[in-house]
């Protein structure tokens, strides 16, 4: 909370004008880092317009993620409404998707590929839901629509985010209530590191599930390089 509020009137001064405000990455990075994440990345930097494919922990991953990219999020809808995440999310320029509306695809595909317009790069997580972080769960292909084929000038980068020995201890597993696990993760006391590979490029193509595939493929690789016993389904 110091940290918001420390942050808060620097990011509305930046803002003036119609500017974008460099804060809410910033914010991000720092907030993971109280929280006792020591995050490391590797691979080429993230070019503007690029579509950042990544695996999905926790809700931790959101600050990690944002703070050593500078990304923007796909996010489910019911975001918008939450009393100061939404707000939060807002000022990150989330793009906000109603995944129950599924005969809807075609124009969440179409809003994704109109956001790619802009220089930040946007990150969504295919799996679809947060998981205890020992299994890989497969990638749904419908979002992925919007590059296939990619527009003028966008990149589709995967991202593999590792947690190494403490993933269960980040993990966000099935049926444990967001309150419980954020005072769980928020009470953990010491560090962990957190690597965030960069990886290569994909090959452009007009197939939304061969880009699924391609992205699950190559995060799944990367993190079993750090535990060759995890499940990739």
């Amino acid at each position: 909370m110091l940290l918001f509020f420390a942050c808060l009137p620097l990011h509305l001064i930046a803002k003036r004008g119609g500017r974008r405000s460099p804060w809410p990455p910033r914010f991000l990075g720092a907030a993971a880092h109280i929280i006792g994440a020591r995050v490391a990345t590797s691979g080429a930097p993230i070019a503007p317009h690029s579509l950042l494919i990544s695996n999905h922990v926790t809700w931790l991953d959101i600050l990690i993620l944002g703070g050593a990219t500078g990304c923007a999020f796909v996010s489910k809808d019911e975001v918008r409404t939450t009393p100061l995440m939404g707000w939060l999310a807002d000022q990150n320029q989330t793009l906000y998707i109603r995944r129950a509306e599924r005969h809807n695809s075609h124009d969440q595909a179409a809003a994704i590929a109109a956001a790619l317009s802009d220089p930040q790069p946007l990150a969504l997580f295919p799996e679809g839901t947060t998981g205890d972080g020992g299994v890989l769960l497969p990638f749904r292909s419908a979002l992925l629509a919007a590059v296939a084929p990619p527009p003028p000038d966008v990149i589709v980068r995967p991202i593999a985010i590792d947690y190494g020995p403490a993933t269960r201890i980040f993990g966000w597993p099935r049926g444990e209530p967001g309150k419980v696990n954020a005072l769980r993760i928020l009470g953990l006391r010491g560090t962990a590191p957190v690597t965030v590979s960069l990886l290569d490029p994909l090959l452009t193509s007009a197939d939304r599930k061969a880009i699924a595939k391609s992205a699950h493929d190559a995060i799944g690789a990367a993190l079993a390089a750090s535990n060759p016993a995890r499940p990739i389904l």
